[in-house]
């Protein structure tokens, strides 16, 4: 498009081209008005002052232009060798100040550490009998940063591999409970068939990984459970307490950690040392090749004292009831067997159990989570009478040839209240010797009053009861062995005549633990020398094959006078023969025992009622308890038991002692066990000489 200037404007041709008609020519640096005119004209926008027929025109200074045209073109060279400058520096810190530092960065880039997880120790009993080992197989895990969508995934995973709802569950809750893994196990314990089917469609699913993993199992299932306990999955409050600890690094890697039992309380030697394998990488964090390894040391063995085929025929004596059995070398300490029934199979919780075996387990009524054994604390009836007895003599409160007379109860003086016997019409004239052996509760009613608490609390409580025996599994319960003392820091309330005559045959407050009743009669057997209860009786170091001995060595004796040892010694003995409460069990043994029998009850019975077994709810009956130890003269062997609401303890704990003294001392395998027979109630005559032991409440008189 053409521009017509005004008319008025006229040019004169020259050799320098064009001149306006204008007497001089205004040379500046700024912009013409002509200029100014066309871009107004070009742009359309109005120039205030602008006036087209002005009489000057403005030329170009191009040398103006040319020396601000260098000196750009030189800033900008400046800026570009500042810039060039800075990152010849920048190189010059990165290449040589920094260069170990990234050179190191590089290499892990290039060199992935992982963790080698330690072979866990293996548990075995006395004779060498594994319990616990582990044996390695193929666990398929899924890297979510590499993988893309995990549902997809899985879903395209269950097209090869059998994947459970209770897989993805368990997926899902290992997604939310540890962010901090980097692979998370979807299928464990892969068939061979389902190994190989992954395999030929591994390029199909990036971050997905086939690896080797070492698993713990327990080939003898519920036998010797609540002594070995299980492992599990590290949750985040364990992790939380290895990390305040120290040990987290030695835990990379590992899944998994001792829960209760030996498995949890052993977890430090069981665990072994991590080790560390340096594996070179490619761009797809695909490994190449090792470079380096540094080797696990695997976890420690641990050798028990617990002879497991013992520990089986104990189980089986049980016959499906309900109770607790420990047996105990007295002169070692060792645990022989420990039974808690009914026990569970500890393979449940290895991989994390499953909601329907956890119900059943954690809601069954008889509760066979709980170890009885350990935590059960039940009133030891007549089983405290021995240890009763004793104290009167080494006290010097009584003679072995004291005799009472025994009308059916006992009374104190200025009160009403009688104090029942077991046996209605009483038991006539009861010296020591046959107080035990026909367990007559008037005796120690008596005896109880004359002792005194604080006494019977002195003595009574070198033997153990009242106090954790301090065995080498956590979880035990203390029992309780009152006191005045005790009673007025727990109740606030002075101690009444009527609470001592309760205790004196193992009711009212007292209360204590198989584990614990065992103890004291492994005590009473060695006559005053102390051995603490511990399973494990040897470490031995998986590296050098060394072996550490657990207690070796007593580590507390008060004396007993041997007199008085066999005073009482010789009435338990007689409890297992004709006339005592025991008798039947023991009929033609091979071998003497020294026992004491014990009933103790669940409910009160009011004053004016009888006990009838028949018509109270079957777990409000009383519990049967057991204690001996054989053979008498020179004791192997030492044992307390309870069968929860099993009556009397002469026909339902008792055949259980004779079934494990029958295979620890002469090898011989028990019979199949018979259910018990239903026991007579309170004053009803005990059948072939035996006492049901029936001990009466008292705790309800709190007159003095």
């Amino acid at each position: 498009m053409l521009l017509r200037l005004p008319s008025k404007l006229k040019f004169d041709r020259s050799r320098a081209g064009f001149r306006p008609r204008a007497r001089g020519v205004e040379l500046r640096g700024e912009d013409s008005h002509v200029k100014a005119w066309l871009t107004r004209m070009a742009t359309g926008r109005p120039r205030s002052g602008f006036r087209p027929q002005a009489r000057g025109v403005q030329m170009r200074d191009l040398g103006r232009e040319l020396e601000r045209f260098h000196w750009r073109l030189a800033v900008c060279a400046a800026g570009v060798l500042l810039l060039f400058f800075l990152l010849l520096l920048r190189f010059f810190y990165l290449q040589v100040l920094q260069h170990d530092y990234y050179l190191t960065l590089a290499e892990n880039n290039r060199i992935s550490i992982l963790p080698v997880v330690p072979n866990r120790g293996l548990i075995v009993d006395r004779n060498g009998v594994v319990l616990a080992h582990n044996y390695l197989a193929y666990t398929l895990e899924i890297a979510p940063k590499e993988s893309g969508p995990v549902d997809k995934v899985l879903d395209h995973l269950s097209e090869i591999v059998d994947i459970t709802p209770r897989d993805r569950k368990r997926f899902r809750k290992l997604l939310e409970e540890h962010r901090e893994l980097d692979h998370y196990p979807i299928r464990t314990r892969l068939s061979d068939e389902e190994v190989a089917r992954f395999s030929v469609n591994r390029y199909r699913f990036p971050g997905v990984y086939l690896n080797a993993r070492l698993f713990r199992h327990y080939p003898n299932g519920s036998v010797a459970s609540h002594i070995i306990g299980y492992i599990g999955r590290i949750n985040e409050r364990e992790m939380k307490r290895l990390e305040r600890s120290g040990e987290a690094a030695n835990y990379r890697g590992a899944d998994y950690i001792g829960k209760i039992g030996l498995e949890g309380s052993y977890e430090e030697e069981l665990h072994g040392t991590a080790g560390m394998e340096e594996v070179e990488t490619d761009a797809g964090g695909r490994a190449v090749r090792t470079l380096r390894t540094t080797p696990a040391e695997s976890g420690n063995n641990l050798h028990l004292a617990v002879d497991l085929r013992l520990q089986e025929v104990a189980e089986k004596a049980f016959a499906g009831r309900r109770g607790a059995l420990v047996a105990i070398d007295p002169s070692t300490g060792g645990v022989l067997a420990l039974v808690s029934e009914p026990g569970f199979d500890p393979n449940l919780f290895v991989e994390g159990i499953d909601s329907q075996n956890w119900d059943a387990l954690n809601n069954s009524p008889d509760k066979p989570l709980n170890n009885r054994a350990l935590r059960g604390m039940y009133p030891p009836g007549s089983t405290f009478k021995p240890f009763m007895a004793l104290a009167a003599l080494e006290l010097g409160t009584r003679s072995p040839d004291y005799t009472i007379y025994d009308p059916g109860y006992f009374m104190l003086s200025g009160s009403t209240h009688r104090y029942r016997d077991w046996k209605a019409g009483g038991h006539g004239l009861v010296d020591m010797h046959k107080s035990i052996v026909i367990s007559c509760d008037t005796y120690y009613y008596g005896l109880a009053q004359e002792l005194g608490i604080d006494n019977i609390h002195r003595f009574i409580s070198q033997f153990g009861l009242g106090t954790p025996t301090g065995i080498d599994i956590d979880g035990e319960a203390g029992g309780l062995l009152p006191s005045q003392e005790w009673k007025m820091r727990r109740f606030k309330q002075r101690w009444f005549v009527g609470d001592t005559i309760s205790v004196g045959i193992g009711q009212g407050y007292n209360l204590a633990t198989p584990l614990q009743l065992a103890f004291a009669t492994a005590i009473l057997a060695n006559k005053g020398v102390v051995y603490r209860p511990h399973i494990v009786r040897e470490v031995e170091d998986a590296q050098s094959g060394e072996r550490r001995t657990i207690e070796p060595d007593p580590y507390n004796t008060f004396p007993i006078s041997e007199k008085n040892f066999e005073i009482v010694r010789d009435a338990m003995i007689d409890v297992n023969k004709p006339g005592g409460t025991a008798a039947s069990a023991f009929a033609g043994a091979e071998y003497s025992v020294a026992g004491k029998t014990g009933t103790a009850q669940v409910i009160a019975i009011k004053q004016n009622e009888k006990y009838d077994e028949s018509k109270v709810d079957e777990r409000h009956r009383d519990h049967a308890l057991y204690i001996a130890f054989a053979p008498a003269e020179a004791p192997k062997i030492a044992l307390a038991i309870l069968v929860e609401n099993g009556g009397h303890g002469g026909s339902a704990a008792a055949p259980i002692a004779r079934a494990v003294f029958d295979y620890y001392l002469l090898g011989k395998l028990p019979k199949s066990p018979k259910a018990p027979d239903d026991h007579a109630g309170a004053g009803a005559a005990p059948a072939a000489g035996a006492s049901p032991d029936q001990t009466p409440p008292g705790e309800d008189d709190e007159s003095d």
